[in-house]
């Protein structure tokens, strides 16, 4: 189930992929990891346009950070292969009742995260990179234990690696700052998770 086989090199653009676009790589993801285990709603998971506008935003300013388009290529590829295998282990009655409950709790800690973000987005002065953090890394851990008896320790590093840049503080302060490319990336994403969370995605 976590078997790379086949994959490109991480970070690598997939042949003919001149600039980088979320959907098509999810899309070519779910070819790798899935196969014929994939079910219509998983391969519609993270290929929806909410979504993927939030993912390339994330994409952009995560490149801008970081000054990699490698890096930043590699980050948003672990949130889907992450997203995915969870996805199918789910599908797949794979959880057990306790495991279930993870589910929910994850589920409800990512809905703060999400909320949280956009109200520190649209409420002026309210900014507390910290707090923003400590969800997001909560998250994290819920992750981790949900997925402790199905996945292997290279699942573990992408689920820290997304998280543990995503929760930087360092990166957030940035993320909320003043400056201007950063304000229309930031501007791009609450959009995307209002409307996830209206449509009770999120």
């Amino acid at each position: 189930m976590d078997s790379d086989s086949g994959e490109l090199s991480e970070g690598e653009l997939f042949p003919g992929q001149e600039s980088f676009n979320s959907k098509s790589l999810a899309l070519q993801l779910q070819k790798n990891i899935l196969s014929k285990m994939a079910t219509v709603a998983v391969a519609n998971l993270l290929t929806d346009d909410t979504s993927s506008e939030i993912l390339d935003e994330l994409y952009k300013a995560s490149r801008e950070y970081t000054k990699s388009k490698k890096e930043a290529h590699k980050i948003v590829k672990d949130v889907i292969k992450i997203a995915l295998k969870i996805a199918v282990l789910y599908r797949n009655h794979c959880f057990s009742a306790e495991e279930l409950e993870t589910v929910e709790r994850f589920r409800k800690k990512m809905n703060q995260a999400a909320m949280t973000a956009v109200s520190f987005h649209e409420v002026d002065y309210t900014f507390d990179p910290n707090i923003l953090s400590e969800l997001l890394l909560e998250c994290r851990e819920l992750l981790h234990e949900l997925v402790e008896a199905h996945l292997t320790v290279r699942s573990h590093g992408r689920i820290d690696h997304v998280f543990n840049h995503f929760a930087s503080v360092e990166f957030l302060a940035v993320l909320y700052g003043s400056e201007e490319e950063y304000e229309l990336y930031l501007r791009k994403i609450c959009s995307g998770i209002n409307k996830l969370l209206d449509e009770g995605v999120l």
